[in-house]
């Protein structure tokens, strides 16, 4: 125990911080990330998102549209400490690109739009860190525009994101007249004057004395309740110092129990620098979160940040540029050096380091090794991809890859000219390659290439890219929803034998099937369709238990595609009810065809039903057009729940289905004189209108 504090205590990984910036588009998570960079001296000027001129922008794309759409880190310093930074997209169809950033960070700061509060987004990057563990600091920015409440916005906090909001700054002044922040830790006011991010510090200004002590009472009690130093100190003196109620709020932002806001202004360079230092005080260096774990043969390892042990990396985003392929990775143990061997232990393959690179999102500089908590490029790997694990040879590891959502739209794709084919085959491969998100697939009834990912944006910018990239002219058609077939009403006692006899050892199996809905076995108390369950009621012996195996396997290949429209199926129970086996033609195999063949009858059998993707749409909009949208919601097929007024202009939340929204951004902005904006969030899967379900009995 002393040996691990001495080297906590000495170590220079305890000044290193890996966070991510996260939030709703359009929030200032971009510009946050510039002036952080531009406050730190890691650049000189700042750069601005309507410019063009961003650091972490670089794509042609993300500039030309005024979104991030890939995930970008840089390096900085401050203070001694080392951060390095991700900045990801804001916009749903990018949320894979945060999934794949979150499982490779150790904390985040979360930034809210000071007038909108927690928009859907944010909730879902919210729950996204929620389920990585990650540790978290909110900041409420742009406390400058016109109807901005740093108390609504943390209102909005505790309600939707169900935390505990320790707020330790006050603003002072409001809208245009923003002009600094009192620290509530250390009773002091921070003014910004000259814009350019140094702030004058002072007493707290007298018509703000009472309100700040109120706050600051408010806070010592909200700790107190959480942490029992806290509340041991204040109940013997009643109040909390603030060097008890720093150390308390980092214990609490490490083990997510409340979450420290600040507020302030990120374009005009205000509260950026108190954002630093809690950055710092707060979040977990790599010594300070639970060491990685592992699986080898089945069996859990874990791994500590320490440089002297076995290297063990995680691949988290392939991209392929002029100067070579980059791999970017998430060094957890050892270190690694220029010509290094490594081993993919997914492929089984051996590569080998060739250079080095700490980024600056599109700028790159060579470094001669890289630690335990490093987030660095190599060149050199051939064939690593998004999820790999790369480890010494003699110390093998398997770390687990982040998770990739399903596609929810599809677009076919061709090259115009015939002998463009060849190339747009590789580039596609490349791009599935870059992004796990996106699948290419053959159609087998047309021989179209089909390409799917999460959204049409997704999609419209995954062609794009090869257009620029490979110069390519690329035809594309309509986009096409991921529809599910799932079971309405299912079948009991349905009864398959599978015999087969051509010479030599036959195959024999029997099984007897019963299949329902999920939610209608009690599996899933929210009601909507998961995926699958299977489960045996065989007694006796009369099917050995490697046959049960077989069985389910059969079975989840029959989901592959369902009677309606061969869509995939999901939320349904099998159960395998009885059986029996022949002695000597019974076999595994025999058993695995049995259970597909069984349930595609057992399926063309119950009543299916269509599902098909729904989202959450929230459309802002002017308030002399509000009429007009919710007409236009109800033409599509939403169901609006719920409408907020926000200083002139209403938010509108509706259920949408996915493939009423495509094209719908022109058709707002038309409606709204190019006024009214939207975003979206998958919610699942809805039953489709209109679909006759295969099996209904006549009438």
């Amino acid at each position: 125990m002393r040996t691990d504090l001495h080297r906590h205590l000495t170590s220079p990984l305890t000044g290193v911080r890996n966070l991510g910036i996260l939030a709703h588009v359009d929030a200032g998570k971009t510009t946050v990330t510039e002036r952080i960079l531009y406050l730190t001296g890691t650049t000189h000027k700042r750069g601005e998102v309507h410019d063009g001129t961003t650091v972490t922008d670089f794509d042609s794309q993300e500039r030309d549209r005024g979104i991030t759409i890939f995930a970008a880190a840089v390096s900085c310093a401050w203070n001694g400490h080392r951060i390095n930074l991700i900045d990801t997209p804001g916009h749903v169809d990018f949320s894979d690109e945060v999934e794949r950033s979150l499982r490779v960070l150790d904390g985040a700061i979360a930034v809210f739009d000071a007038v909108a509060g927690v928009e859907p987004q944010s909730e879902s990057v919210w729950r996204q860190a929620d389920r990585h563990g990650v540790p978290r600091i909110a900041f409420v920015n742009k406390l400058d525009r016109a109807g901005a409440d740093l108390d609504a916005a943390v209102a909005s906090i505790r309600a939707r994101l169900h935390t505990v909001p320790l707020v330790v700054q006050l603003p002072i002044g409001k809208e245009d007249g923003f002009t600094g922040v009192v620290d509530l830790l250390r009773m002091r006011s921070l003014v910004w004057a000259d814009g350019r991010g140094t702030f004058e510090e002072g007493r707290v200004p007298d018509d703000l004395w009472e309100e700040a002590h109120r706050r600051r009472r408010l806070l010592e009690e909200t700790v107190a309740e959480l942490h029992p130093v806290a509340l041991e100190e204040f109940c013997a003196e009643s109040t909390v110092s603030a060097q008890t109620l720093s150390a308390a709020l980092r214990d609490l932002t490490r083990t997510g129990e409340g979450v420290v806001v600040l507020c302030g202004s990120a374009y005009r360079n205000r509260g950026i620098e108190p954002l630093l230092e809690a950055v710092v005080a707060y979040l977990p260096s790599p010594l300070d979160v639970p060491a990685v774990r592992g699986t080898l043969d089945g069996a859990v390892q874990e791994r500590s940040a320490d440089p002297a042990a076995p290297f063990a990396a995680l691949v988290f985003k392939v991209n392929s540029t002029a100067t070579g392929r980059l791999t970017y990775l998430r060094v957890y143990s050892g270190t690694i050096r220029k010509g290094d061997a490594v081993l993919d232990v997914g492929a089984r393959r051996n590569e080998r380091i060739g250079r080095i690179l700490r980024v600056q999102a599109g700028q790159h500089s060579d470094v001669e090794q890289a630690v335990a908590g490093d987030i660095v490029a190599v060149i050199g790997l051939k064939a690593a991809r998004a999820g790999a694990t790369l480890c010494t040879p003699a110390a093998p590891l398997v770390l687990e890859p982040p998770s990739v959502a399903d596609p929810v739209v599809s677009v076919a794709v061709e090259a115009r000219r015939r002998i463009d084919t060849e190339r747009l085959v590789s580039a596609l491969a490349r791009l599935v390659e870059e992004d796990p998100s996106l699948t290419v697939r053959t159609d087998p009834e047309t021989g179209q290439t089909v390409l799917s990912g999460m959204g049409e944006l997704h999609l419209e910018v995954a062609v794009e890219k090869i257009r620029r990239a490979h110069g390519l002219e690329i035809g594309v058609g309509r986009p096409q929803v991921a529809y599910r077939e799932t079971v309405g009403r299912g079948v009991s006692g349905l009864v398959y034998r599978h015999v087969k006899q051509d010479g030599g050892a036959g195959q024999f199996a029997h099984v007897v099937l019963d299949v329902e809905p999920l939610e209608a076995a009690g599996d899933n108390g929210g009601g909507d369709a998961v995926d699958f369950a299977f489960r045996s009621a065989v007694v006796g012996g009369r099917v050995p238990q490697e046959y049960v195996r077989a069985v389910e396997a059969g079975c989840r290949d029959a989901l592959a595609e369902g009677p309606l429209g061969g869509h995939p199926v999901t939320g349904l129970r099998v159960t395998l009810a009885d059986g029996a086996t022949h002695s000597k033609d019974s076999s595994e195999m025999a058993f695995r065809t049995a259970g597909r063949l069984a349930l595609r009858e057992a399926l063309r059998n119950s009543v299916m039903v269509l599902l098909e993707p729904v989202v959450e749409v929230t459309v802002t909009v002017p308030d002399d057009a509000v009429g007009g949208v919710l007409g236009d919601l109800a033409a599509r097929r939403g169901r609006v729940s719920g409408s907020t007024a926000r200083a002139g202009t209403s938010a509108i939340t509706a259920t949408v289905p996915l493939a009423e929204l495509f094209g719908y951004a022109t058709r707002l902005r038309s409606r709204t004189q190019g006024r009214g904006t939207f975003t979206t969030r998958a919610t699942g899967y809805a039953p489709a209108p209109g679909a006759v379900p295969r099996g209904t009995p006549d009438r």
